[in-house]
């Protein structure tokens, strides 16, 4: 039987919640009735609903009903109200087998609704930061992109592959080099270059960095979803590279430069954060087949995984990735930024779809250097 004080307290908690719940409830019925022109959609979205909005909303009346009632110190409570995010992970895959279908199963366990994307523009990002034929851990691999643009197709959306490399001015070589060009035409999907197309300008929603603004391309603003296509990679400077880091390719070169160095006066960390709070809705779709360790994001050889990593949260993705490299996720300074602001990083808070990451897991090789070491601290502690 709960202790006196915590039954006293759920007793207070009941009596603050109905009350909260009819305020919510009266409130949300004169808005339906004063303004007709905000009922709901009967179509099914990924997008936020006017009832996820009042859901939201209640969420938060509630909160404010534990805190009166003396519950929020309970932290199986406060974890109910924090957000929660599903990662799909499928192993034993390769660039040659059916794509289409992992990425498919992937994206409904994730939530995704198909309906929902009917008739939306959306844009994939792949990584092509700087290819080379000689190195094909470095870069998305081309089997990726087309089976991802073949099943948002199939659903109805109007799909583009855009990317601004960014260690390479001359996209088209990138384009050539990573054999992103010949896919692109044997499946007759349209590119853009995201180094060069007219930008609009976007305030901050971040403001983790000094940053006021993004000039994000043409193509990024009209997107009404980005999927972001990372290579799972170490990183020299941020530990790991994943979904949240690959948008740096959505910030054109010619206005930031090469490697977007205006961004990386701003604190890499910093600005992956705000580029990814900034952004239209993004999800993830991490090539985790064949990857790379050691000194990437670059110069760091390969690492055979056999995976596909896919979510609508992509720091909960990007967290996931990082325990499948037996990386801290809590260490990584832009995951630690998104947490609770852009998804949960929490493994308690990360339902696991499809496989679950803990007998996939390996431990990647991180470059030795002070500022990455926390981040497999832990590792020593291993048997």
């Amino acid at each position: 039987m709960p202790p006196p004080d915590l039954r006293l307290a759920f007793n207070r908690l009941h009596v603050v919640i109905r009350k909260l719940d009819a305020m919510c409830s009266d409130s949300e019925n004169h808005r339906d009735n004063s303004c007709p022109s905000h009922t709901e959609s009967t179509t099914s979205s990924s997008f936020p609903s006017d009832r996820e909005i009042r859901i939201a909303r209640r969420k938060l009346m509630i909160g404010g009903g534990l805190v009166a009632a003396g519950l929020f110190g309970y932290p199986w409570l406060r974890d109910l109200l924090r957000s929660h995010a599903s990662v799909f992970i499928a192993r034993n895959q390769s660039y040659d087998g059916p794509l289409e279908q992992t990425i498919r199963d992937g994206l409904l366990a994730s939530g995704i609704e198909p309906a929902a994307l009917r008739g939306k523009n959306v844009l994939l990002k792949p990584n092509l930061v700087e290819p080379s034929r000689d190195v094909p851990h470095m870069t998305t691999h081309p089997a990726m992109i087309v089976a991802a643009a073949e099943v948002l197709r199939r659903w109805g959306a109007n799909v583009t592959v855009g990317e601004g490399p960014g260690h390479v001015r001359d996209t088209q070589m990138a384009l050539v080099e990573s054999g992103v060009e010949e896919a692109l035409c044997a499946a007759d999907l349209p590119f853009a270059d995201l180094n060069y197309e007219e930008t609009h300008w976007i305030k901050n929603a971040g403001n983790a960095s000094p940053i006021e603004g993004f000039h994000f391309p043409k193509s990024v603003v009209e997107a009404d979803l980005i999927v972001s296509m990372p290579k799972m990679k170490t990183h020299h400077w941020v530990g790991v590279t994943a979904s949240m880091k690959n948008l740096y390719g959505t910030i054109p070169g010619i206005i930031y430069g090469w490697p977007k160095n205006v961004l990386h006066y701003g604190g890499i960390p910093h600005t992956v954060y705000d580029i990814n709070s900034s952004l239209p809705k993004s999800i993830a779709i991490v090539d985790g087949i064949q990857c790379m360790e050691g000194d990437g994001p670059i110069m760091g050889t390969p690492r055979h995984m056999g995976l596909v990593v896919i979510g609508a949260v992509p720091a909960a993705v990007d967290a996931t990735v990082a325990r499948l490299m037996d990386v801290a996720p809590s260490q990584v300074s832009y995951l630690r930024l998104a947490q609770n602001r852009l998804g949960p990083i929490e493994d308690r808070l990360i339902e696991q779809r499809g496989e679950t990451w803990q007998p996939l897991a390996q431990s990647f090789e991180v470059i030795d250097k002070p500022h990455l070491r926390p981040l497999v601290a832990h590792r020593s502690g291993k048997a």
